[in-house]
């Protein structure tokens, strides 16, 4: 089922021990254009099978979410790298990736020589417990499947992944479901 138009409302918890990892319960619902890869591959193939209203627990294992926790995923930088940015353990940065992509990265540790930096996605290696509800389904406008974008939303930053159906919503922050 590609280029429908879904808004859900969510929550997200880590299946294994319950943390309440994100949510937009209250809040503009979570709009996207299936077939387009915006959200987690998991909770769209399930997303996709539901109708308008439903609501169910869908359970997203590692590899049809954020997947495996890697590693080598970790690196560790001279400290001038990092000039003028006050670090602190556990924050999150962005940096340019390979292909000239935004990526986020997790500071895990540092010291006056070294930056020890995590690049795995922050829900990397989750089993992942969402709570959902299907609160608006249609079909995708033609501009919307041309752009990937949801109701002309293409002037927003951060890629209109997260953004709500309306000129008022702003994007939400990354832990949406969105990749």
């Amino acid at each position: 089922m590609s280029n429908k138009v879904i808004g859900i409302e969510y929550n997200l918890k880590d299946a294994k021990t319950g943390e309440q990892l994100d949510s937009n319960l209250g809040a503009a619902p979570l709009e996207f254009i299936t077939g387009k890869g915006q959200i987690i591959p998991g909770l769209e193939a399930k997303v996709e099978t539901m109708a308008a209203n439903e609501s169910a627990d869908v359970l997203v294992e590692p590899k049809d979410g954020y997947g495996e926790y890697n590693d080598e995923a970790i690196q560790t930088l001279p400290t001038e790298q990092f000039a003028g940015i006050e670090l602190a353990e556990g924050m999150s940065l962005y940096g340019t990736g390979e292909q000239g992509e935004t990526v986020q990265v997790l500071v895990k540790s540092f010291n006056d020589q070294e930056v020890t930096i995590d690049y795995n996605h922050p829900m990397a290696g989750r089993s992942l417990m969402f709570s959902v509800t299907i609160l608006s389904l249609r079909d995708a406008s033609e501009e919307e499947v041309q752009t990937g974008v949801v109701g002309g939303m293409a002037a927003m930053s951060g890629g209109g992944c997260c953004g709500g159906g309306s000129s008022e919503a702003a994007p939400q922050s990354g832990g949406c479901g969105c990749n």
